[in-house]
């Protein structure tokens, strides 16, 4: 459709053109030896050549580099939850946010894995200013958020985009990943946006909302990294928050997150997918009759599911008792891996600074303060 050109990823049509025009170029090379070593320049050109799908080539190409990532950058990916999906069935994926690629790339590798839907997502266009970025993210089934608009073309982009996103759950049944906030979370505390909830409820053809989001299938998802491989990266903008200034980011500093994100040291990495959410949103429609308090209990909902299920780790526990001066979690990690953390923080952060200091801590604690607050989630 006409309609979406300026949003939507390629179709399967567009496609072999697409790869075409990235191969002979310096980023494709780096990515294909990256993730296929062993293989002639020549051998994985060819297979490039003969791809006419996106899905032949994230099946073929990019699962292959997620994999090489998991093999290089981390201690292996777990999953939970992915039970309660049905095959050949869209859903809407509605994410917490920490890893510009990653969070996207291995739900779909997990979906793939679990013989599911993949999804097509949400990535902000200043993400993808760069025409190779650009191309490989149409390959790869994204589609655009524009970033930065006045606030009547923010309305028309949002509406346009709400649209697509129903547009591929009811008519292609195709899954949506989109994340619960704009941009990624910085400090920790996972939160959606009702602005998101707002922005999807444009695109209802329902007389009320929540018949609407029953009938796109929404499904909270909850993502942890041991460790944030972009956690320095994160201090200036918290620290120009904690000193009320306003943030202005360096010119490649979102690609420079992006590659870090991709290849620095995570750990162990967890992905648990909630219920649908069903139950929930008839117990709003039933309580509530504004619905601008229905999608603010929309928003609770899936905080509840996110931080209830997000996966803890050694990480998170040490980082709250240095923070609160306690040792009431010491059960939970060992002297080698707080010392791990301890030479992390020291080499990462300037320790004179102690606002600093707190704030990268605060980054790993606050899951724990949240999910002590569902008690017996812990």
């Amino acid at each position: 459709m006409p309609k979406f050109d300026s949003i939507r990823p390629f179709y399967d049509s567009e496609v072999n053109e697409g790869i075409r025009s990235l191969l002979h170029h310096p980023m494709m090379k780096a990515l294909m030896n990256f993730t296929f070593p062993d293989l002639e320049e020549a051998v994985w050109k060819e297979q490039l050549t003969k791809t006419h799908s996106i899905r032949d080539f994230q099946v073929n190409f990019i699962y292959q580099s997620v994999q090489k990532v998991l093999q290089r950058s981390s201690e292996g990916l777990t999953t939970s939850g992915f039970e309660k999906l049905e095959k050949n069935t869209s859903y809407l994926f509605i994410s917490n946010h920490r890893d510009i690629i990653l969070d996207t790339s291995l739900l779909n590798v997990s979906l793939f894995d679990h013989g599911l839907v993949m999804t097509a997502s949400a990535i902000g266009d200043n993400l993808v200013k760069k025409d190779f970025l650009l191309k490989l993210s149409k390959l790869n089934r994204n589609f655009l958020v524009l970033r930065g608009l006045p606030p009547r073309e923010l309305l028309q982009s949002s509406k346009l985009m709400s649209e697509y996103i129903g547009h591929l759950l009811l008519r292609e049944n195709r899954s949506v990943w989109i994340a619960q906030r704009e941009g990624r979370t910085k400090d920790g505390n996972d939160a959606t946006h009702q602005g998101v909830l707002k922005m999807l409820a444009m695109g209802s053809d329902e007389e009320n909302v929540m018949d609407y989001f029953k009938k796109i299938k929404i499904v909270p998802v909850s993502i942890s990294y041991e460790y944030d491989p972009t956690d320095a990266l994160k201090m200036p903008q918290l620290m120009a928050e904690a000193n009320n200034e306003i943030y202005i980011k360096e010119k490649n500093e979102d690609f420079i997150t992006l590659l870090s994100g991709i290849m620095g040291q995570k750990k162990r990495i967890h992905i648990h997918v909630g219920d649908i959410l069903d139950k929930e949103i008839d117990e709003i429609k039933r309580k509530q009759d504004n619905s601008n308090r229905q999608i603010q209990c929309l928003a609770q909902v899936i905080d509840d599911s996110i931080l209830s299920t997000y996966r803890l780790w050694p990480t998170n526990f040490i980082a709250y008792d240095i923070l609160h001066e306690t040792d009431k979690n010491s059960h939970l990690y060992t002297e080698n891996e707080k010392s791990l953390f301890e030479r992390r923080l020291e080499l990462k952060i300037d320790n004179t600074n102690q606002v600093m200091v707190d704030s990268f801590l605060a980054m790993y604690s606050n899951p724990v303060s949240n999910k002590l607050i569902y008690h017996d989630a812990l």
